[in-house]
């Protein structure tokens, strides 16, 4: 028996993670009358969400399931992704700073910023880090700001990661782990993620890493 749950607990969610995305979209059409498929939808990316691709399956579910209260929530964060693509104005975010005093990302008006959403406790966002370090040391003096926010709960655990990892931009958090503000403002759901700001405010990419992120700032950083 303990065998049996070991298998339902760890081993079904890596096969449902293990879908091709056809495997995914197949299911989800073939099951429009469940509640669960909402995950699956959520599931069809989850580290570079398309809020369109998303919406038009979510659209494909019964009425009771678009009306349930999964259902209202999954459609809040589908506004919210909407709310924070590219073309529209950045989302303001406000947190504490490592000395405790309020910083905002209204605070860097004016430079190019990479909101960099991360924790210490996510390995792809630590291995991240040596590419984003070396990005940052090419382009800080270039009008470029990255301005990190953590998911951590724990401060000693937020400092020691930003040490460790020599991340010397600006970091902020509310330490409150996925309840993160900034995760419900701007859609976040997996991490590591990112958007790029113009200095006007206005959102210019989503979710750029390591030679695509360069690219893009010695594109728009001449």
């Amino acid at each position: 028996m303990k065998k049996l749950l070991f298998l339902i607990v760890f081993v079904l969610p890596l096969l449902l993670f293990a879908q091709t995305k056809e495997e995914k979209i197949k299911y989800i059409l073939a099951n429009t009358k469940d509640v669960n498929t909402i995950q699956s939808i959520l599931r069809l990316d989850s580290y570079n969400p398309d809020y369109k691709e998303m919406r038009t399956y979510f659209k494909k579910m019964d009425k009771k399931v678009r009306k349930s209260t999964q259902g209202k929530i999954f459609d809040r964060y589908l506004d919210a992704l909407e709310n924070s693509s590219v073309g529209k104005k950045a989302p303001g975010i406000t947190q504490f700073d490592l000395a405790g005093e309020p910083y905002s990302l209204q605070d860097l008006k004016g430079k190019y910023v990479l909101v960099d959403f991360w924790a210490s406790w996510c390995p792809p966002c630590r291995e991240e880090n040596p590419r984003l370090v070396a990005i940052y040391n090419d382009f800080k003096d270039k009008n470029f700001e990255i301005l990190g926010v953590s998911f951590d709960k724990d401060m000693g655990a937020w400092k020691k990661a930003i040490q460790d990892d020599k991340l010397t931009w600006k970091h902020i958090s509310d330490l409150q782990h996925w309840n993160n503000g900034a995760a419900g403002v701007y859609g976040i759901k997996a991490i590591p993620q990112n958007i790029l700001v113009n200095p006007e405010g206005i959102i210019v990419a989503r979710n750029l890493h390591g030679d695509d992120l360069r690219k893009k700032l010695q594109e728009i950083l001449k």
